[in-house]
């Protein structure tokens, strides 16, 4: 289910930078709380509105310098709100299919037991990425210290299995121009985190592919395949969005289809790191 330079990358518009839909507020003793907010308050997807500030200031040359060229046609497979009890699903997919992919985790009270899973993802080659340490938004949109407060918490809390310093991609729950943070911190609070994100030298990622896999209901793998297809139409740079949640079970099931689909259509599949340069 994420300050903000959106970046240009081979003429097109890279989707940009944000973060993810999390779940609804679920029971409160026998499972954890579904995390999340209604699809309305979303980054709108596909977001083609974006154009990062400091991707235009720059040189064309100089942003291409700070990486190696992207293939013509790429995806990356990005996951949100895990570790949890289906990582291990989505890893054993995506590692028996040689993928890459990016994890935007999270550290609340429910996902501590989970939290080893990011060293066992890092080890297998897959990015991790910051999403949020409780993912309540009453709690980190409240203002802008409200927000770096909890992501420093998060960082804290994954300090064991990964080095953090290194981390330098982060995804807004809700993405980077969802609507529910005005609700806490006002009209103008998304404006002021991105700005801040890229002054500390973070890209924030939104998406242009949504699998609606964590916004209402429990869709089947076949509806989950089903909307990344359609949404992916004649794309050729794809940041999909998923997530690897106690709930989204589904997503790992139709996971190895998604690859499939993506390997036939000639995508080459990469992390974000590998497409997207960093501020």
């Amino acid at each position: 289910m994420a300050l903000t330079r959106k970046i240009f990358l081979r003429g097109s518009l890279l989707l940009s930078i944000g973060a993810v839909a999390g779940f609804l507020l679920g029971c409160l003793f026998s499972a954890p709380p579904v995390i999340g907010c209604n699809e309305d308050d979303l980054t709108p997807v596909p977001d083609t509105g974006f154009v990062s500030p400091a991707a235009s200031e720059a040189p064309a040359a100089s942003v291409l310098e700070t990486a190696p060229e992207p293939p013509e046609k790429w995806v990356c497979l990005t996951f949100d709100d895990g570790p949890s009890k289906t990582t291990p699903e989505v890893l054993s997919a995506l590692n028996a299919a040689g993928v890459h992919a990016t994890f935007f985790v999270v550290a609340t009270d429910y996902n501590e037991k989970y939290l080893p899973l990011i060293t066992e993802a890092a080890a297998a080659g897959h990015q991790i990425a910051l999403h949020s340490a409780s993912h309540e938004y009453s709690d980190i949109y409240q203002s802008s210290s409200a927000y770096w407060q909890d992501i420093a918490l998060l960082k804290e809390r994954i300090g064991p299995y990964i080095n953090t310093d290194a981390i330098h991609y982060l995804r807004f729950p809700g993405g980077s121009t969802n609507t529910v943070s005005r609700r806490y911190g006002g009209k103008g609070i998304m404006s002021q985190l991105k700005q801040e994100a890229s002054e500390k030298g973070y890209a924030s990622i939104d998406w242009n592919v949504c699998a609606e896999d964590a916004v209402g209901g429990k869709p089947s793998a076949s509806t989950i395949y089903r909307n990344i297809v359609r949404e992916t139409g004649e794309q050729t740079q794809c940041v999909v969005l998923m997530h690897d949640s106690a709930t989204t079970h589904t997503t790992a099931e139709a996971l190895p289809d998604i690859i499939r689909w993506y390997q036939d259509q000639g995508f080459t599949f990469c992390t974000v790191e590998q497409v997207i340069p960093v501020p």
